[in-house]
């Protein structure tokens, strides 16, 4: 004959033994579960003066693994030109658009009458 205790799970005294006995997850298991799932953050700060809203701030926080991320559809680091080394385009583009701004306003002015 033999023994079934000898087969149950231990259980420590004043638990339960229908819950598992779970032991305490390391900093990188943590790390890894919310870099695989995506944490988000999210708040609003609201500054009134007698009930005229002066300023609101909007605070988003993504924290992810990059795969996570793009799964999420977010990518904006490969699109950005200062993060891609493409800022001399985006400072033509800028110097470009600004000429023609001072160009339109001249014309304007000139049509106007206004000197």
């Amino acid at each position: 004959m033999t023994d079934g205790s000898r087969y149950a799970p231990a259980v420590r005294p004043g638990s339960s033994p229908a819950q598992p006995r779970r032991e305490p997850a390391n900093l990188g298991d943590i790390l890894e579960r919310v870099l695989d799932r995506g944490v988000v953050i999210a708040g609003d700060i609201k500054v009134n003066l007698l009930d005229i809203e002066l300023l609101t701030i909007k605070l988003r926080l993504v924290i992810a693994s990059v795969d996570t991320a793009k799964e999420m559809g977010i990518d904006w680091w490969e699109h950005d030109p200062w993060l891609t080394g493409d800022s001399k385009a985006l400072q033509e583009e800028n110097r470009r658009l600004r000429a023609r701004l001072n160009a339109l306003e001249e014309n304007r002015s000139i049509g106007d009458g206004h000197e």
